[in-house]
């Protein structure tokens, strides 16, 4: 395979999460200038930890090749030395135009099963999924803290060079396990008016980031304002999900990003001073 450049606009930072058989590693994917979506590997942890390198709505350029271990088609190499970050995150103002703009190049589909089925048909591992309605969110607790053996995992990750690097030693002491599994459950509107339920796990970094904070924020209360935030907040707005498979169990979903601009103004703006 050889590597060619281009730029990227990055859409997605997933938790990192060393499962007890499999090396899962974080996930990082965007959408190329073309509309074209990309997952990207081997990403050390410094470029993806709070003090990232880049950001999510960060264009980047790099070197990437496509790569030959993940047969998903979305899957390349990155060359890490090779990144250059443009200094400005894609504006949110004006009710996320440029942005809008942006994602206007990529497929969004209304149905899971759509994106799925364009999975079994063309290899598709990363797609858009819009809702039509969330009808809940699940809290799982799982092992608080990492076990002897996912530490293991976080361990081999460093020396394969599939998450940290060499200088990253320090964190995977400093990694926090996020106690829960989050699942959104939500319903798609099918043909017929149809609708049909559907459950996938988040694994966003905004996720994570969002329970630390304000576990540190509201202590044993924390729930209340995380559920507010995804039961609420969200999908109050034109929420999408940004869905990528697992490379061991490719029939397997997960929401990967959050992407939430505002809804539509079915008003144009010069007409609202009439109403």
């Amino acid at each position: 395979m050889a590597f060619r450049k281009t730029r990227i606009l990055i859409l997605c930072k997933t938790y990192p999460s060393p499962s007890a058989r499999y090396i899962e590693t974080s996930c990082v994917a965007g959408m190329e200038e073309s509309g074209k979506l990309i997952r990207l590997y081997p990403v050390p942890f410094r470029l993806i930890d709070d003090a990232a390198k880049f950001k999510k709505w960060q264009w980047i350029s790099a070197q990437v090749e496509k790569a030959n271990k993940d047969h998903r088609p979305e899957s390349h190499r990155i060359g890490v030395d090779t990144i250059v970050c443009d200094d400005e995150i894609v504006s949110a103002q004006n009710d996320w135009v440029a942005r809008r703009q942006l994602l206007a190049g990529a497929p969004i589909y209304e149905q899971f099963s759509d994106l799925d089925q364009s999975r079994l048909e063309s290899g598709t591992t990363l797609g858009f999924v819009r809702p039509a309605r969330i009808l809940g969110l699940d809290i799982t607790p799982t092992t608080p803290g990492w076990t002897d053996e996912e530490r293991q995992k976080l361990v081999q990750m460093q020396q394969q060079g599939s998450l940290f690097d060499t200088s990253d030693a320090s964190s995977i002491a400093t990694l926090l396990k996020i106690p829960f599994d989050f699942h959104y459950r939500y319903a798609c509107t099918c043909r017929g008016d149809q609708q049909i339920e559907v459950r996938h796990k988040i694994v966003d970094w905004e996720i994570g980031a969002l329970y630390w904070n304000v576990r540190h924020r509201h202590g044993e209360k924390w729930e209340a304002p995380f559920r507010h935030k995804l039961e609420q907040y969200l999908p109050s707005r034109d929420l999408m999900f940004l869905m990528g498979t697992i490379h061991r169990f490719p029939d397997q979903w997960l929401i990967v990003s959050l992407i939430y601009p505002p809804k539509p103004q079915t008003v144009p703006p010069d007409q609202l001073s009439l109403l």
